[in-house]
């Protein structure tokens, strides 16, 4: 299990970051634009009436901006905003949420009276169940990018490869990195125009989760991705370790409007340096044999922006995506859709509207601070956390992923605007010969 980087290293990464050479043109981050008239999920679907649209957003990093959300992954699940509560209530009474019992961890997650983790009507994502609803591979002949686990001290070294190569990628974050990294995640996406998916606010095994705390877990990731992309509401899910079921699929999709998407490679990047865990050589040796290899299915690969090993691996198997002709896209579009349900992208336009609002009285053990997103906050900036986020034990079984660690404090590398050129268009992909050798280069010598 990666263990819980302190301050100074989470600092000194954001400083190294903010010291690499980055283009700015001086740009407020701030952008407000109207939202389309064509939404992902219908208008009348339960998720627009569960977070505000607002027409300004608290700077983020500031106390207002983290009013009302766990400081930890302890949170009062008898104190969730109505709103939540009375969709899911929705949901189960529409005979929408099968009624599954949660597991328990022994090694992977086991459901109780020895139910088949395989069958039709628990179909777990932990042991390979393939569910149709859930998005497991990308397009013939496209490498569906994205990395797990951020924002965290790892980002810096990705982010500034991004930025070099002009191309964006898929970040599922975790909520309570998000609130302690707020600098990193405004630069994943304001400058780099990233896309963002949700991680779950404390990176847990999901089934071992009541239908409750499975909302307190979407709900709060959603709401402070909310309140930092001035309102967009993500559209993709991956579940923490890639453990889910059908009853953790259908709180996601029917309460939230979330898609839920694995993968069908894994790197187990998570685990370099650790015993019993890979290699770096093993990892750099998996990612050519399938960029490589077959283009059917396309690639959907398990990466994590954790480490300088994880993220440089990533790096150095890049220019190999390019020489062997693959469409290289964020995972989020590779639909050609958004990443969020009520916005066409990074650079779509957001419109305010009148809905029901997060009320911040519901934060975890009920401090009051605030009474909307956008209200005045009471709340003291929130500490550190000082263990692991996550809540399960490491598993290498099947469907495992990497565990979770919140980074401790907010990064301070610098941010600028995203470029208006779509990072993932032909001409952005296809970068010169030299800049692509030179980004080889630059990886083999630092990594």
């Amino acid at each position: 299990m990666p263990s819980v980087r302190s301050f100074a290293l989470l600092a000194a990464a954001a400083l190294l970051s903010s010291a690499a050479a980055h283009p700015h043109d001086g740009h407020d981050h701030e952008v407000n634009r109207a939202l389309p008239d064509t939404w992902f999920q219908p208008r009348d679907h339960p998720v627009y009436n569960l977070f505000p649209r607002d027409d300004s957003f608290p700077e983020i990093g500031s106390e207002e901006w983290a009013a009302g959300l766990p400081t930890d992954s302890k949170y009062d699940v008898n104190n969730l905003p109505k709103e939540w509560l009375d969709a899911l209530d929705a949901a189960v009474a529409a005979g929408k949420i099968p009624d599954i019992p949660t597991t328990t961890l022994d090694g992977n997650p086991v459901y109780p009276n020895n139910l088949d983790p395989m069958s039709p009507e628990i179909c777990s994502s932990t042991y390979k169940c393939p569910d149709p609803d859930l998005i497991w591979d990308a397009p013939d002949g496209t490498f569906a990018a994205s990395f797990d686990d951020g924002p965290t001290e790892g980002s810096p070294l990705l982010y500034d490869f991004l930025q070099q190569n002009n191309i964006a990628v898929t970040h599922f974050m975790i909520g309570l990195n998000i609130l302690y990294g707020p600098e990193l995640f405004k630069r994943a996406f304001y400058e780099l125009q990233g896309d963002i998916a949700v991680h779950t606010w404390s990176h847990p095994y999901l089934t071992t989760l009541t239908n409750k705390e499975l909302l307190a877990e979407f709900g709060y990731t959603l709401e402070i991705i909310r309140r930092s992309t001035n309102g967009r509401l993500a559209k993709f899910m991956r579940p923490p370790y890639g453990d889910g079921d059908k009853r953790v699929a259908a709180i996601a999709k029917h309460v939230f409007g979330l898609t839920v998407v694995i993968w069908n490679q894994d790197t187990e990047d998570w685990s370099i340096g650790q015993e019993g865990g890979t290699t770096r050589d093993k990892v750099n040796q998996d990612l050519e044999k399938w960029i490589t290899g077959s283009k059917s299915p396309g690639l959907v690969i398990l990466e994590h922006e954790l480490t300088n090993d994880t993220s440089g691996a990533f790096m150095q198997a890049y220019p190999l995506i390019q020489q062997n002709g693959w469409n290289f896209v964020s995972l989020a579009r590779m639909d050609g859709g958004s990443a969020y349900l009520n916005a066409d992208g990074p650079t779509g336009d957001v419109k305010p509207a009148s809905v029901a609002q997060f009320n911040a009285d519901t934060s975890a053990g009920g401090e009051s601070s605030s009474s909307s997103a956008a209200g005045s906050a009471t709340s003291s900036t929130p500490a550190k956390p000082t263990s692991s986020a996550g809540s399960g034990v490491n598993s290498r079984g099947p469907g495992t992923e990497s565990s979770s660690k919140t980074s401790s404090s907010a990064g301070s590398s610098q941010t600028g605007s995203g470029a208006s050129q779509d990072p993932n268009s032909a001409a952005s992909v296809s970068r010169s010969g030299l800049l692509t050798g030179l980004s080889a280069l630059v990886a083999a010598l630092v990594l």
